[in-house]
């Protein structure tokens, strides 16, 4: 069966910031095929499933959404899945789901295009490979932004093999991008309106690259060097590896006054029984010893982190000293999750998988501890002056959503400012999820 011409595209991204990066990417491939940007799927002639493999959850949402998108009467747009469920499922997406017309992986989606084309031929089109010639190099120059914060990929993959994770897999080795085309898409994404920006990887503290004089250099002297673009006034990165935090990074924090103090840094388990089970590279101790050393060059800095309850064969005292290593981090937000067992990762297969009910047992227990840490630490911020990157719209009438130099979510109420300004204001409620702050006056642009 033969598809029609697509004229417009609405794009779906699951998971990591990474997939909405490479998502926002798509949509300007996309867009410069003379394609338009639909609402939603139902107004769409192709919809592009980006998806996430990290959890079971995440896949089993992709094949709903794929039945979701058959319309009343029995038609359906061109459905292109995307990113590393396409990897890792590869032909399978097709044959649990005939109505997939475009199966493409997170290396190859500038090639969708291509595929669309041997889509509208009524042919399945199936893409999964990891070729030699970088996607970076095909898709458009970054134009303006639609909103002032912006992601900017600077690594990908990882070469950690961690026991639970299919990274490795689905997205391949770890690959740094070149120093001199990222400080160009920086410059491109200041120009086209970003005043803030987030710097990806699986592991973003991994990269590496020659500067402009062939002076090889680590994530601290890009960062040095964004600092030095004029128009942005504020720099991010996640998701960091405790065994690539040089201390040239650490110090960073407390020289470069664009790079917020804010540190996303995942531990998993504070059990060195566990950690090892993991492939984790770091201990319990070295890895709080990372967290002394921030705060010393930046006292105010908040820390977040990632957490797996229920890893095969994880005993109460293990449990325990997961929750012991919250309390000694003290954390002012953190993402938790019950392990998930991924098919072809070592510890799917392992002996002594944790029973359900005690995973959920264990995660209530340790997120009612993250959840106490996170108000905690948005109390202690009310009464202080700050500056926030004014970012969307609230529901209020003349409601605008910032973020603090702690990405602590902000509520003001000021009809006279606009998305994109950066604004002084004391910060005067804390909520378990939010904050709420008074207007003092509005920053230079």
């Amino acid at each position: 069966m033969t598809q029609a011409d697509p004229k417009n595209f609405h794009i779906k991204s699951f998971g990591c910031q990474m997939n909405v990066y490479d998502g926002e990417r798509m949509a300007e491939l996309l867009v410069d095929q003379g394609m338009s940007v639909a609402v939603s799927g139902e107004d769409a002639d192709l919809v592009v499933l980006n998806t996430c493999h990290i959890r079971e959850k995440a896949v089993d949402k992709v094949y709903s959404d794929i039945g979701r998108l058959r319309r009343k009467d029995g038609s359906s747009p061109m459905i292109a899945v995307a990113g590393c469920v396409a990897q890792a499922e590869g032909q399978e997406i097709s044959r649990r789901a005939p109505s997939v017309d475009i199966v493409v992986g997170p290396q190859a989606y500038h090639r969708l295009p291509e595929l669309m084309e041997l889509a509208k031929s009524g042919k399945k089109a199936l893409d999964t490979d990891m070729p030699a010639v970088s996607k970076f190099d095909v898709l458009p120059s970054r134009g303006k932004q639609a909103r002032p914060t912006a992601f900017l990929t600077v690594q990908e993959g990882c070469d950690k093999f961690c026991t639970y994770c299919v990274v490795p897999y689905t997205r391949g080795a770890e690959i740094s991008r070149p120093w001199a085309d990222l400080i160009d898409e920086a410059k491109a994404l200041v120009d086209g309106g970003a005043r803030e920006i987030t710097l990806l990887g699986q592991n973003v503290n991994a990269w590496t690259g020659d500067d402009e004089k062939g002076n090889h250099q680590g994530l601290d002297g890009l960062i040095r060097a964004l600092d030095r673009i004029s128009g942005l006034k504020r720099i991010r990165y996640m998701t960091s590896h405790p065994n690539d935090m040089t201390e040239r990074l650490i110090a960073a924090h407390g020289e470069v006054a664009k790079l917020m103090p804010f540190l996303h840094l995942p531990v998993q388990s504070g059990s060195d029984r566990i950690l090892k089970a993991m492939n984790r590279s770091h201990s319990a101790q070295s890895y709080l010893d990372i967290l002394e050393q921030m705060r010393k060059v930046r006292p105010d800095i908040a820390l977040s982190g990632d957490f797996i309850v229920g890893f095969p064969g994880e005993s109460d005292q293990d449990f325990e000293e997961t929750l012991q290593i919250v309390r000694d981090a003290n954390y002012s937000q953190a993402f938790s999750f019950k392990y998930s067992p991924r098919p072809g990762t070592p510890a799917a297969t392992m002996a002594e998988q944790i029973a359900p009910e005690l995973m959920d047992e264990r995660l209530q227990r340790l997120q009612a501890l993250l959840n106490e840490q996170q108000y905690a630490f948005n109390l202690q911020t009310v009464g202080r002056t700050t500056d926030i990157l004014l970012e969307r719209q609230g529901k209020l009438e003349g409601q605008l959503l910032g973020k603090t130099p702690w990405l602590q979510s902000v509520h003001i109420i000021s009809p006279n400012l606009k998305i994109g300004d950066l604004v002084e204001i004391e910060i005067t409620q804390a909520g378990p999820n939010s904050l709420t702050g008074q207007i003092k006056e509005r920053l230079a642009a």
